[in-house]
């Protein structure tokens, strides 16, 4: 099913596989990891890990802890830890996550906001503004 590079893009927590002849509409939540290879129309959360495959296609809000998307997804993307998006994924939407990792190749169509809280742990400057000015 996953091709050995994806191996470690798997989880031992998978709770819910969307096959790629499968079409969902409506919402949908869970609090174990997913796996989405088909069509999601609605609101998708997890609490865990979601991974979508390359031929996914998803039009709908998408909550979760941790994201890799190789597929497409119309909508917003709420991430509260770390977003992983592949040479093949296609996003249009606004996206909030604390960390973001984008592959060359990758489309990105919104707004991407990097959580405060995350930005404060970074270095930061030795030299004031003030200093800078003088």
């Amino acid at each position: 099913m996953f091709k050995s590079e994806d191996k470690t893009k798997q989880s031992q927590n998978v709770e819910t596989i969307i096959g790629p002849s499968v079409k969902v509409e409506g919402d949908f939540a869970g609090n174990g990891d997913m796996i989405i290879e088909g069509i999601v129309l609605g609101n998708l959360k997890t609490k865990n890990f979601l991974r979508v495959g390359k031929d996914a296609k998803i039009k709908a809000d998408v909550e979760a802890l941790n994201a890799y998307v190789a597929g497409e997804i119309t909508g917003n993307l709420t991430i509260k830890e770390s977003l992983e998006l592949t040479a093949t994924a296609k996003i249009t939407g606004d996206v909030e996550t604390k960390q973001l990792a984008v592959e060359k190749g990758a489309y990105l169509n919104g707004r991407v906001t990097m959580d405060l809280q995350a930005a404060d742990q970074q270095p930061k400057p030795s030299v004031k503004m003030s200093e800078k000015n003088n």
